[in-house]
């Protein structure tokens, strides 16, 4: 039977998920595509065109200083000055070859990338998420403008191009390959060499374009960082494949080299920074593309230097291929299209005739675009430029040379920068609606978490069944009521679907109904107790530089949440109590300024920050140190755990965890030399077998014997009044006074070991120092004597004591290398339990790993209420006070949601939201559910289960010896 605490917490996490879903629908909404084909008179696409058939090269991650003439000082012997035959061609033939540096609109992740290399349109930040999954491109791009045109497409290398383009490209002509094996760095490579080349060679009349996109300098950059030999390596092999098909290219062939995005110090990618946007374009052609007759306006020909580099370069938008390879091979530019043509490649005339058509063409096509799309029923959001947009398409007319081609130039760009700033639309309903929810969830959980403490303990159990059933048949009503009132009123729900409106009332009407029938008494008490640190954590969201600097604001927040306890201490009644409170207080301290030490860096905290939790900025690979602590941390933790319990079978899950990273840094780092294979099989073996293990063998082993109790009789002789010696029976209980907390933390390890293993090493470290004092959170509370006195059976939890185990999970989120950025997820863990990505094993590896802290330390909560608290007298009010702690575990971090929502909804037109705003406010969001499923397991599940045991096991002894 499904107990009574878990329909309520249930009913919790149902009311956020709702509130999260409302509110992400509204705020991160996808770009409209519209379904309008690009079109041009045969004679004005073929009077441009140069070339027959093109090879479109995508080495996935080249960042521009890979192939940059002037690298940034000092070189890295790892990847500058490598891959030099772009610009050796470049210095030798000027008219014939262009490096550019490219701007990768963010996300810079791989499928969204080669939506806008082929469309020529603006990503959104949701589309993010599609990287894992994406679905075909139905609006127009080069690919379909090629098909349309009759021309055949062959494909080599990134299976990505299918997902896209499922019919696109020759049957014979497509050799894909899987792209999410990030540990297998040559497969990829070698299906482009092996397949791409023969092409070019033996079977040129064969196609009119061709793709090769090959993934081995993404993967390393993943694996190991860009500074490492194995980079290197790859660098080498793509120059040399780069020479082979400059060899195999004839006259009528255009090469277009390109890296879809860059890559971060680390070598991962997906977010913003200037390492990853900045990517690698060259254009090579063996007939000539531009003649020195013509000299080109400077203002259109933007130049911008690259980090730590001296000598700036040629810059272009990524997009702007689009139009230039369309009109190059004569093809109508796609309709969506956004980009402007790269005005070097069209400058064939002394008089620059043919520069300009070209511009007219592709500024033409834009002004269609924005027609169609202000038309259209998301038109009203270009009414704010629409003016702007006017008055630089009339400029146009009636300016001859020079000045027309800076006109031009002029409209393509502002439509870019516009239609940037709308990329994402707002449903200002549904953000408003999902904050309601979000915001009356938080006032319904305060009254449950208040009320709990006044209920009497005969009286809770039916209390919390009267609440279940009010806020479910609330529910039930305003479903009702939602869909009634969207027939009602759906003219004036703009974008709002039915289900969106039924969920609304419905979850808002069984908070409502909540608060109302729990009615909590609203005191200048309940004023004053409410928790600076959680009020000053919701602040930072409204500055950009509180939340970049987050990790570090949490950290002296969560030190400054153990001067109650200190205080307590000093006053406390004995030089025993005051000892130990001290102690484990200085304890917490130490412990979270050891785990500080552990960081990943923002982009924004450079140069006020350096990354310990890798070897090097640069690397991907653990430090020294980690190597070195992994297996006594996982060695020392089940002991210090069994001297607590005299019990305990985590050994093996954690050493396994910790062989698991060691053997994966083994293979990264080729210590074995060639055994890749072998070790990834090891690997793969041991993961799923500690996986399985400890949650089908341990959960089961914990359900059928949850108790850590002996219970034995003796004999004792007590002297009469008689002075006649009387027999008595004495019980000894074992584990009598830590009945409750004893088993349920075996319970919690059981889940602290599946996190382990997804943890890298110096994860663990972590994890290990936070074991420690989160051990310490639960053996101190504020009220000492009554945590000490076993004849004291209620346990008084206050807010207070909720807030540093919240905070501590923030600081051990930061501490295992994660950051509110979407570079800082740690992909390689999509790879623990298989050696590609596969669902459902990848997703929820990474899942865990990102968010296994809060998990933990959300299931870690009711052992605030549970140590120390003995079985005999019952303690009926047991199930309240866990419920109590699992309610204040969500509080806090649903006011953390609540804050960032509310923060990235009015700064929904800050020039960072989607570099620092929109991310913190997912990870708040994915936070949340992960604390709310943490409550739900342990509370729901692992109390209920250890409370029921315990009494059923006094209840058979005292009828055993009653009989």
């Amino acid at each position: 039977m499904i107990s009574r605490e878990f329909r309520l917490l249930l009913w919790v996490l149902c009311v956020h998920l709702a509130g999260i879903y409302l509110f992400t629908k509204g705020f991160l909404l996808s770009r409209l595509a519209l379904p309008d084909r690009g079109a041009c008179s045969s004679d004005a696409c073929a009077s441009l065109a140069t070339h027959k058939r093109a090879v479109l090269l995508v080495i996935d991650a080249l960042r521009f200083d890979f192939i940059a003439e002037h690298p940034p000082e000092p070189a890295s012997p790892f990847h500058h000055n490598i891959l030099t035959l772009p610009r050796e061609f470049t210095a030798a033939h000027p008219d014939r070859s262009f490096i550019f540096n490219a701007y990768s609109d963010p996300p810079t992740t791989t499928l969204q990338r080669l939506k806008g290399l082929t469309t020529g349109s603006l990503p959104t930040f949701v589309d993010a998420g599609e990287n894992f999954g994406g679905s075909s491109i139905h609006e127009d791009s080069i690919i379909h403008q090629l098909n349309a045109a009759g021309r055949k497409v062959a494909l080599a290398g990134d299976d990505t191009w299918l997902t896209l383009f499922p019919d696109a490209f020759q049957p014979n002509m497509t050799f894909a390959f899987d792209s999410f094996n990030v540990e297998d760095l040559h497969t990829v490579d070698e299906g482009v060499i092996d397949n791409l080349l023969p092409l070019m060679r033996h079977h040129q009349n064969s196609w009119d374009f061709a793709i090769g996109h090959g993934l081995g300098v993404d993967h390393a950059g993943h694996r190991v960082g860009p500074d490492h030999p194995v980079l290197r390596a790859k660098l080498e092999q793509m120059n040399n494949l780069l020479r082979d098909v400059v060899a195999a290219m004839d006259d009528d062939t255009l090469l277009i080299l390109l890296g879809d995005h860059g890559m971060d110090r680390m070598g991962n990618h997906g977010g913003a920074s200037t390492l990853e946007t900045m990517s690698a374009l060259w254009i090579y052609s063996k007939i000539p593309l531009s003649f020195p007759e013509y000299t080109i306006p400077e203002v259109i020909l933007p130049m911008i230097t690259f980090p730590e580099a001296t000598v700036p370069h040629r810059y272009v938008q990524q997009i702007d291929l689009v139009p230039t390879i369309s009109l190059l091979l004569g093809l109508p530019i796609p309709f969506n299209n956004l980009g402007s043509v790269i005005p070097e490649l069209f400058n064939r005339d002394p008089d620059g005739s043919s520069l300009q058509k070209a511009m007219e063409l592709n500024a033409a096509q834009i002004r269609r675009y924005l027609d169609a799309y202000r038309s259209s029923s998301s038109g009203k959001e270009l009414d704010a430029a629409w003016s702007d947009f006017s008055v630089a398409w009339a400029d146009i007319n009636g300016l001859d040379g020079e000045t027309r081609l800076i006109a031009l130039d002029n409209f393509t760009r502002l439509a870019l920068s516009a239609c940037r700033v709308l990329w994402a639309q707002f449903n200002v309903l549904l953000m408003g609606a999902g904050l309601a929810v979000i915001g009356l969830s938080i006032v319904a959980g305060w009254a449950l978490y208040s009320k709990l403490r006044e209920v009497g303990d005969d009286e809770w159990e039916k209390w919390v069944d009267d609440k279940v059933l009010w806020s479910f048949n609330a529910s039930a009503v305003g479903l009702g009521l939602g869909y009634l009132t969207h027939l009602m009123l759906h003219e004036y729900l703009d974008g709002v679907a039915m289900h969106q409106t039924a969920l609304f009332a419905a979850t808002l009407s069984s908070s409502f109904i909540v608060v109302a029938v729990t009615r909590p008494s609203i005191t200048l008490k309940s004023i004053k107790a409410l928790p600076i640190f959680l009020i000053l954590h919701t602040s930072c969201f409204a500055s950009n530089s509180f939340t970049v600097w987050e990790d570090r604001i949490v950290l002296f927040f969560l030190i400054s949440s153990i001067v109650p306890s200190i205080i307590t201490g000093f006053t406390a009644p004995t030089s025993r109590l005051r000892y130990r409170i001290l102690g484990f207080s200085a304890l917490f301290a130490v412990c979270a300024r050891f785990m500080a030490m552990s960081t990943v860096c923002r982009e924004e905290q450079h140069p006020y920050c350096t990354v310990t939790y890798y070897a090097s900025e640069s690397s991907s690979a653990p430090p020294i140190i980690a190597l070195l602590l992994a297996f006594p941390i996982s060695i020392a933790i089940p002991r210090a755990v069994r001297r607590i319990l005299k019990i305990s079978k985590s050994d093996s899950a954690l050493i396994a965890g910790a062989i698991f990273w060691v053997l994966e840094w083994v293979d990264s780092a080729e210590v074995l030399g060639d055994m890749g294979d072998v070790l990834r099989m090891a690997r793969t073996v041991l993961a799923r077998t500690t996986a399985a293990a400890m949650l089908i063998g341990g959960i089961s082993l914990w359900w059928t014997s949850p108790v850590c109790l002996a219970i034995s009789n003796g004999q004792s002789s007590q002297q009469s009044s008689a002075s006649a010696s009387q027999e008595k029976t004495e019980v000894t209980v074992l584990g009598f006074a830590n009945a409750f907390g004893s088993p349920y933390l075996i319970f919690w390890l059981i889940f602290l070991s599946i996190v382990w293993l997804m943890t890298q090493l110096s994860g663990q470290i972590v994890l290990g120092v936070r074991d420690v004092h989160g051990l310490n959170e639960a053996f101190t509370s504020n009220t000492p004597s009554s945590a000490l006195d076993l004849a004291t059976v209620k346990r008084d939890l206050c807010f207070s004591e909720v807030v540093p185990l919240a905070l501590l999970a923030m600081h051990t989120f930061y501490g295992t290398g994660h950051q509110s950025t979407i570079p800082s997820v740690q992909w390689k863990s999509a790879f623990i339990l298989s050696s590609t990505v596969s669902f459902p094993f990848s997703h929820v590896s990474v899942m865990t790993n990102t968010l296994g802290p809060f998990v933990l330390i959300a299931l870690a909560a009711p052992l605030l209420v549970l140590w120390n608290l003995p079985p005999l007298p019952h303690p009926k009010s047991l199930g309240a006070s866990a419920l109590r702690a699992g309610i204040g575990m969500s509080l806090y971090f649903s006011v953390l949601a609540f804050g960032a929502a509310v923060f990235a909804a009015v700064l929904r037109r800050h020039l960072m939201v989607w570099k620092i705003f929109a991310p913190r406010y997912l990870f708040a969001a994915f936070a949340l559910c992960a604390v709310d499923v943490g409550v739900l397991i342990g509370v729901g599940v692992g109390v209920g289960r250890v409370r029921e045991e315990i009494v059923r096991v006094f209840r058979a002894y005292l009828g055993r010896n009653k009989d």
